[in-house]
């Protein structure tokens, strides 16, 4: 099967419709980019349609493309993905891009849930009290990471050098990767992409991938996440993504 037939099997699978022929002012380009994304990129690696499409959702939301974001909660949707994974895929972007950025990325979302009949708010995905969100979030957190930030921080003026470690165990590790709804491979995978698609942030991204590999991701998987990104979020940042942990891909 060429990329042209790929193409218009996975853009059927996702959309329900065809890919563009002829239609609109610019029929070269979104050929262009569909037969790269859903005719190429979308066949190359091991990742599945569901990872694949949790991987785009989470970069659309870093970039804050939100009408492409409307189009890829509706192609969650087609291929059955539950409501509640989309919502903690976006979720869990909070403490990178901050509160605003995702608060737009869940009124995108919402609207094609309630368009699709879901009845909103969905069933909670709490699982932490708050009086355990430290220990909670310090025995994910710790068993991966150890203490390296409350290590590095210390230096921090008064109360800060508490308050700050305290903050990343509390906020990214209790109130976000304790909720129910995706399983801590899948979380630390998504975190991978969500920092490579923000760029800057390659010091976190070789973290995470380290995380990543820890928690059940294999080297291919994590390549494969990156590469699939890479149409949404741009080749440099994929190649920086991938030169700053090489040391942890490569064979």
């Amino acid at each position: 099967m060429d990329r042209i037939q790929n193409c218009q099997e996975k853009f059927e699978k996702l959309f329900g419709g065809k890919p563009t022929q002829n239609e609109g002012n610019d029929p070269e380009f979104m050929r262009i980019l569909q037969r790269f994304i859903f005719g190429e990129v979308s066949y190359t690696g091991s990742l599945d349609d569901r990872m694949r499409e949790l991987v785009t959702v989470t970069v659309l939301t870093v970039n804050q493309t939100l009408p492409q974001l409307k189009a890829h909660v509706g192609a969650c949707l087609n291929i059955g993905i539950a409501p509640a994974d989309i919502r903690e895929t976006i979720y869990q972007c909070a403490p990178f891009i901050g509160f605003p950025k995702t608060l737009n990325a869940i009124a995108a979302m919402d609207e094609v849930l309630v368009s699709n009949g879901i009845v909103l708010p969905l069933e909670s995905g709490e699982t932490v009290t708050e009086q355990e969100r430290f220990e909670r979030g310090l025995a994910l957190q710790k068993p991966v990471y150890g203490d390296e930030i409350k290590d590095r921080y210390t230096w921090l003026p008064g109360e800060f050098s508490e308050a700050v470690p305290r903050f990343l165990t509390e906020l990214c590790f209790s109130d976000f990767m304790t909720r129910k709804g995706l399983d801590k491979k899948t979380r630390e995978l998504l975190t991978v992409v969500l920092l490579a698609a923000m760029g800057g942030a390659e010091v976190q991204v070789r973290s995470h991938v380290e995380g990543a590999l820890k928690t059940g991701s294999t080297k291919e998987e994590v390549v494969c996440a990156l590469v699939h990104a890479m149409p949404y979020m741009g080749v440099p940042r994929l190649f920086n993504a991938l030169n700053c942990s090489k040391e942890l891909l490569s064979e």
